[in-house]
């Protein structure tokens, strides 16, 4: 039986998640409905592809307690009354309001993260006692919600940079004249709630790794979330937001304090140093880290050591070569996770059982 499905994404890594598994869905007669909220270029995003979307969130909240409770309480307010005139047999997405909409609604929900539990716990307090399952990564912690996670093998970046559906065109990076080998800077803003407290990058660290990068005949470009300082604008990255995983794909290295950006990373293949207290927290990084040796986490305490990786990859022998290898053997024991998404979808709740009974099922999707 054809399902109507909801979907609510907040974020522009949401939409890249389950932009492929939307297209199949509607391509097997789903009828699906998908609802956002106004954030970075997420709407620019869905329109650029033609996807139809409903915005229930079209002005940015602010960042008090107050504001971020009231719009999560409007979200929820709006994902139920859209679920109910759509008459949804299933509700999809990251946010609470999908999960607290659909147990109003007494219909199943399915929660997509990435996060453990420790880094997002005011989320989780509002999400997981309402949703009927935890769709995440398998080293990925939800704590005392064990019986809900449904752990598959992969991640949700791989979702959208698997070879299945990610070609690097070298063609896109000439169209701006990025040659030669190139390093990344990404900086991110580190204002979402759970980024409270933490650092990353500051300006005397970034020229530091300039200057490495430029003694080794590598150019550096930044990429960044806001503004930057006037003194490195001369290596602000100028591009559309489409291409950046086009541009990764051709460097040297990326330098970040982005957590996200380094698992695009490692999906990739492209070596990354992440500087962030987050290092040593996130279990998805960890594994790619550990068990790949495809990205490495380096505390806030230790820019000297930054640097000293740095060099050490930079100064690495046929280092594309390496870490494409590290790749193949990371991509050899994943999934194609869109795949499976959209089976784990279209035969809900089906496949939420053979999942529970049989874990190694999802392996039809590598």
């Amino acid at each position: 039986m054809k399902k109507n499905v909801v979907i609510y994404l907040g974020h522009p890594a949401q939409y890249h998640f389950i932009k492929n598994t939307i297209s199949h869905l509607k391509k097997d007669g789903f009828n699906t409905v998908v609802l956002i909220k106004t954030k970075d270029i997420l709407e620019k995003l869905l329109k650029e592809d033609g996807v139809d979307f409903i915005n229930i969130q079209d002005k940015v909240r602010g960042n008090s307690k107050k504001d971020i409770l009231l719009a999560s309480f409007k979200r929820t307010w709006a994902v139920y009354k859209i679920a109910k005139k759509n008459k949804a047999d299933l509700l999809i997405g990251t946010d609470a309001s999908i999960a607290q909409a659909a147990k109003l609604l007494g219909k199943p929900a399915i929660t997509t993260l990435e996060d453990d539990v420790e880094i997002i716990m005011n989320l989780a307090k509002l999400t997981y006692p309402f949703t009927t399952d935890i769709l995440v990564p398998t080293p990925c912690r939800v704590g005392k919600w064990e019986k809900k996670k449904i752990g598959y093998e992969g991640y949700m970046k791989l979702a959208y940079l698997h070879p299945n559906y990610f070609t690097p065109q070298k063609s896109i990076i000439d169209s701006y004249g990025i040659s030669g080998k190139y390093c990344l800077i990404r900086l991110a803003k580190l204002t979402a709630h759970h980024d409270k407290g933490i650092k990353g990058l500051n300006i005397k660290l970034v020229t530091d790794i300039i200057g490495t990068a430029e003694k080794y005949g590598y150019r550096v470009y930044i990429s960044a979330e806001g503004d930057i300082d006037e003194a490195l604008k001369p290596y602000q990255l100028r591009i559309k937001h489409t291409d950046i995983h086009h541009v990764m794909a051709f460097a040297s290295l990326l330098i970040s304090d982005s957590q996200s950006m380094s698992v695009e990373a490692a999906m990739l293949g492209l070596p990354s140093l992440r500087f962030s207290d987050f290092s040593g927290r996130i279990s998805v990084l960890e594994e790619l880290e550990k068990k790949y040796n495809l990205t490495f986490g380096i505390k806030t305490s230790e820019p000297d050591e930054l640097l000293k990786k740095m060099t050490e990859i930079l100064s690495l022998q046929d280092c594309q070569k390496v870490y494409q290898e590290r790749r193949e053997i990371m991509l050899s024991e994943k999934i194609d996770v869109t795949a499976f998404l959209t089976w784990f979808i279209e035969k809900y709740p089906e496949s939420r059982k053979t999942m529970k009974d049989n874990p190694d099922y999802q392996f039809k999707f590598r």
